[in-house]
């Protein structure tokens, strides 16, 4: 398995974007009231450093998180320790019963390994099998927008002792965001560069709420979790079980 978010980019993204998971997360807490889930196991799917984790176990929930870093997880079995995590694709996990499961951080989205239209429709079918009567998926994808076709668009963002630079560019025809990812992280008195490349799916909201719905899911979208509004270039998603 590929170090995804190694040691240094788990760190930058742990204590310089975590905006994304702690915003999201009242507005979650919301919906599963709204969905009467109060009480029992939430999985949490691409859990990254346990921001939401923490946040859901506050609430009386008992939590299993899924990431593909083993270094977001080291993390996060610090920052959690009551909470379960395991290093494994989100895309072929075992889905244990739960009450609700989420996806906050278009974690969907990423292409880091066979996320094949057939490897997310068993996904799919397999938290719809988990889950209890009446309960809720909560996720967030990427959609086209985030870049003008044919432009490269370019940033960095830098920390106290981090610096990471993004370069992202989207092809439109394949449906496909890319993000250069070169991170510096001070190490004593020298800095330690890494890179990654990811790749993400760019969704039609129309189609995916279609395969959500062949499955058996009561589906609204939405551009906000509560009052926190998404970034440009994302949908959010409530898949209900029936009850």
């Amino acid at each position: 398995m590929a170090a995804w978010y190694n040691e240094d980019l788990a760190y930058i993204h742990d204590v310089g974007f975590g905006d994304y998971a702690l915003k999201s997360l009242p507005g979650i807490l919301e919906i599963l009231k709204q969905c009467q889930i109060s009480k029992g196991l939430i999985v949490d799917l691409g859990c990254g450093s346990g921001l939401s984790a923490r946040g859901l176990h506050e609430a009386g929930y008992r939590v299993l998180g899924i990431d593909i870093s083993a270094a977001a997880i080291a993390i996060a079995k610090t920052r959690v320790p009551a909470a379960q995590f395991r290093v494994e694709s989100l895309f072929t996990a075992e889905i244990p019963p739960c009450g609700g499961a989420i996806s906050i951080g278009e974690c969907l989205s990423y292409l880091f390994d066979n996320n094949s239209v057939r490897t997310l429709d068993l996904l799919l079918r397999r938290i719809f099998d988990a889950l209890s009567p009446g309960g809720a998926f909560v996720f967030d994808v990427v959609v086209p927008g985030q870049v003008p076709p044919g432009e490269i668009v370019k940033g960095f963002t830098e920390g106290d002792d981090w610096i990471v630079l993004v370069e992202k560019q989207e092809d439109r025809t394949a449906r496909i965001l890319t993000r250069r990812i070169i991170t510096l992280r001070q190490m004593g008195e020298l800095y330690r560069r890494t890179e990654e490349v990811h790749r993400q799916r760019l969704f039609d909201p129309t189609t995916l709420v279609a395969q959500l719905q062949q499955i058996g899911f009561q589906v609204e979208t939405s551009d906000r979790y509560g009052e926190f509004i998404l970034p440009p270039a994302r949908i959010a998603f409530i898949a209900r079980k029936p009850s």
